[in-house]
């Protein structure tokens, strides 16, 4: 087992799949986050979203990367493919129903009055769908690539199981009931009644 200073926390996963969720909890758990304070905190993420600017900007420029070793970072899905191999990396991959994940998308850009540019929520899902497959094939051929992956729903129903298997993955003695404090259910606002 690695500790943690001999890699890069990764949480990622598509938008509203609870990225921002699970990095609140690393950050209550002990672990440091690299965070910039950017992008405030709204209704939609009332508790922050833990991003960094420059991961924006990840085909452009890593350097950034040596100082986040041993630190959590929040990257979405696509922006993986752009993290160089010379680094080691653990990812916990969030998932989230694709039906809840378009219905909080739409929520959100309602609330800043704004409108997707794809309104075909089968073709879009179909999109994400065929996205994630394909990085999920590559993030496995990447020998320096550990991911674990985590349902949205999961997480909620049953955190401390959900806890202790990032406690495992991660080897590095989170604080399990800090962690387990800060998930709050009140925010899965959209519900997929069918299997996830």
């Amino acid at each position: 087992m690695h500790k943690p200073d001999q890699f890069i926390t990764v949480v990622s996963g598509v938008p509203r799949s609870g990225t921002s969720m699970m990095m609140r909890m690393l950050d209550a758990g002990g672990m440091q986050t690299v965070t910039d304070n950017v992008r405030k905190s709204d209704i939609n993420n009332p508790y922050g979203y833990y991003e960094f600017e420059p991961v924006k900007q990840l085909s452009k420029n890593t350097d950034w990367l040596t100082d986040a070793y041993g630190r959590a970072v929040k990257i979405i899905y696509l922006l993986l493919y752009h993290l160089p191999p010379d680094h080691r990396y653990k990812v916990i991959f969030m998932t989230r129903h694709l039906d809840e994940v378009i219905a909080s998308q739409d929520a959100m850009l309602e609330g800043l009055q704004q409108k997707r540019g794809t309104p075909n929520n089968a073709r879009f899902a179909d999109t994400i769908r065929t996205q994630l497959e394909k990085l999920d094939q590559w993030m496995e051929a990447q020998p320096n690539f550990h991911t674990l992956y985590l349902k949205y729903d999961e997480v909620l129903r049953d955190p401390q199981r959900a806890v202790h298997e990032i406690d495992r993955f991660l080897g590095c003695g989170l604080d399990i009931e800090a962690m387990v404090e800060v998930i709050d259910p009140a925010l899965h606002r959209q519900r997929h009644a069918g299997p996830s």
